[in-house]
Parts: C-alpha cells; structure tokens; sequence
C-alpha cells in the first residue's frame, strides 16, 4: 500500500515508521500549501492518506482528497462540528473517509466498555459520574476528542445530558501521551474506567490499520467499523 501522510509532526512521523515495519510505502509527505501544489502528481498516485494535522486545516485536508479521489483516515480532532456535514460530503461524492477520535484498539475497546457501563449505570442515579483528560502541552483542543466522544456515548445511552461535555476536567502538563478516566462516585464506593496511553504507537499503529481497511472502500466509516470485522 501506498501511502500519503498529511501533517508530517510527532504523529505522521510515528505513522511513516509503523507503515514501513508493516511493509508499506510512502508515496509522499503533506505539511503545508506548498507541499499540496508540489505533490499533486505523487497524491494521485498514493492509495490512502492519512491525516493527523491541525483543526484549522483539517476540513480543507480532508476535501482536497475527495477532489482527488484518494481514501483518507483523519485523526485529527477539534472540528467535529463539521463532522455530520463532512460525512455527507463524503458519501454523496462517493469517496471514503475513517474518522477515529482516538486510533488506539485499546482505547477503542474502552469506548465499548464505557457505553455498555453507561447502560448499567442509567438505572443507578446513585452514582454521579465525571470524566477527566490528561495530555501534553501541545496539544492544541481541549477538551480532546476521546474525552468528547466518551462523554457523548455516556449522554446517549443515559438520554440525558449527565455528563455535560462543559464538565470534562482537561490537563495539560508535559508530555504525557493521553490519560482519560471516567468515574463514577456513589457514597458507598468508586468504580473507575481508565485509558494511559505509553507512547504514540498504539496510536499509530491503529491509524495505519484504519489505512490498510479503508484501501478500496468506498464510504464513511469509524473505528467500530473496522473492529467489527476483526
């Protein structure tokens, strides 16, 4: 597989080393409006991008692929109130997009975890839940995107707004890769849901598998997606 990284930080450089361990090719690096017009040739060519920019560039990003017909994985957060409008872009053009809060399988199993806790936690109004996010200092959204995603599958299942997204505690200090913590507190005891990410591959690694399962499909498509065929 042929692959175009978009946004070549931290990331896209962890992203490169995964892909060719896994015996792939880089057809090209994306980081800004220059590399666009000199990579035009060598995007067309690519069978997947993946891309792990910034949120100002994100949605810009991601119609540049659908113009050029290339399947693209985005990791990046912080614009996801354009998700619903970007997804219909992507299904009536005909194009293929694998949008992930979080790449991680094992941060993807604990947002299994935590809508199957909020289904056995609606009944019990005893428990009062909150939901906190640890990061490093460059990141630039807050709250992240998996603490938004946790917080609405919590809302979802519990059809009311329980855990408001307003009240994620969001940290940043050093460089910590990710921590996320949902809890629930009852006068009686605690029961705590927690993700500590080690480093940034098992999120690459999860990007370059969302690569490998979007190359030649057509649509729009998650995490779930993809797990759910494993």
């Amino acid at each position: 597989m042929l692959l175009a990284i978009l946004g070549y930080g931290k990331m896209g450089h962890a992203i490169e080393t995964l892909a060719l361990q896994r015996g792939h090719q880089i057809g090209c690096t994306v980081d800004n409006d220059d590399d666009w017009n000199r990579c035009g040739d060598a995007l067309r060519a690519c069978d997947v991008a993946v891309e792990f920019s910034q949120p100002a560039v994100a949605v810009d990003n991601l119609r540049r692929c659908f113009d050029l017909g290339l399947p693209v994985v985005c990791g990046t957060t912080g614009w996801y109130d354009r998700l619903d409008a970007v997804a219909a872009e992507c299904r009536d053009r005909g194009q293929a997009l694998l949008v992930a809060s979080n790449f991680s399988i094992g941060m993807n199993i604990m947002f299994e975890l935590n809508r199957r806790l909020a289904q056995l936690m609606a009944a019990r109004p005893e428990y009062k839940v909150s939901l906190s996010e640890t990061h490093h200092i460059h990141k630039l959204d807050a709250p992240s995107g998996t603490a938004i995603t946790l917080a609405r599958d919590i809302n979802e299942v519990c059809h009311a707004e329980r855990m408001p997204v307003g009240d994620i505690v969001s940290i940043r200090e050093g460089e910590v890769p990710g921590i996320h913590e949902v809890v629930y507190d009852s006068d009686v005891d605690t029961l705590t849901l927690r993700h500590s990410a080690k480093s940034r591959q098992g999120l690459a690694l999860g990007a370059v598998l969302a690569a490998e399962y979007l190359c030649g499909r057509k649509g729009f498509y998650t995490m779930r997606d993809l797990l759910s065929e494993a």
